[in-house]
């Protein structure tokens, strides 16, 4: 799905699951509601798929604004500190600053963001009023790199691993040239080997007649193996096959259509879910 700025990730899910008729439906990688780009929306058993979807690495393209920070880190948030300092950075002090964000880093996520603190999520607790301190967690950027600066405007393509907040990116790239700044938008180009281009628009899902992609079609970086009728027999029944092979996990394919995704125990290959009954 191509989510358009303003609806939140389960607005989304919301209005398919109306267009459709589809009771179950689910997304995987949320994107906030300032955000555009690529969704993954995921429709009755193909739900079950998330987990085997979590760890890909993403493309971004968006603008950092100099001059002014956030309590959101991103264009919704309040004022936190204002500065004309941007007035004197450079494109190469800036450039300089993103290299250092490349690699393994130790971020520390937004407060308004989706962790839990105790039990409860961190925006949650920051938009009661409390104030949150999250712990820094291991990111990894692959890619960071300007691609125009009108200052207070910086323009930048990024590489990032799952669990990477590209609105504390924003942020610690001011901090880094000492300048306040704040996300101010944000496009999610890619998941793995999807790309947006590809992506359904959220106005063209309302009218819920387009056809949608099967769950197969997402699962590329998982080996297929595919069953005869003895095999397909016992997985429907969710009961374990006999395969050799390297592969941890593995899609289980009858007629070109998912059957179940099996995890391997030694020689066998231990269906976990299943498809179909």
């Amino acid at each position: 799905m191509d989510k358009p700025e303003g609806p939140t990730s389960h607005d989304v899910v919301a209005i398919v699951r109306r267009a459709y008729g589809v009771r179950r439906v689910g997304h995987a990688g949320t994107l906030d509601p300032f955000a555009t780009g690529l969704l993954i929306v995921l429709f009755g058993r193909a739900t079950r798929l998330a987990p085997y979807l979590a760890g890909f690495d993403k493309d971004y393209r968006g603008t950092v604004t100099f001059g002014i920070s956030t309590t959101t880190d991103d264009p919704r948030g309040e004022p936190l500190s204002t500065s004309d300092s941007w007035r004197t950075l450079s494109p190469d002090q800036i450039e300089d600053a993103m290299r250092g964000f490349v690699g393994t880093l130790a971020q520390v996520p937004p407060p308004f963001s989706a962790k839990k603190v105790a039990g409860r999520r961190a925006h949650r607790r920051a938009r009661a009023g409390e104030s949150v301190m999250l712990a820094p967690v291991a990111v990894t950027v692959t890619r960071f790199v300007p691609e125009r600066f009108d200052p207070p405007a910086l323009d930048f393509f990024a590489t990032v691993g799952s669990g990477t907040y590209v609105r504390s990116l924003a942020r610690d790239l001011g901090a880094a040239v000492g300048c306040p700044a704040h996300l101010s938008s944000l496009r999610r180009t890619r998941i793995g080997h999807l790309q947006v281009v590809d992506a359904l628009p959220l106005d063209t899902a309302r009218q819920g007649q387009e056809p949608v992609r099967v769950a197969l079609e997402l699962l590329p970086h998982l080996s297929r193996v595919e069953l005869d009728a003895a095999a397909l027999a016992r997985v429907r029944k969710g009961m374990a096959i006999t395969h050799d092979g390297d592969s941890d996990v593995a899609a289980l394919v009858a007629s070109g259509n998912l059957i179940a995704i099996a995890q391997r125990s030694d020689a066998a290959l231990q269906p976990r879910v299943v498809f179909v009954d």
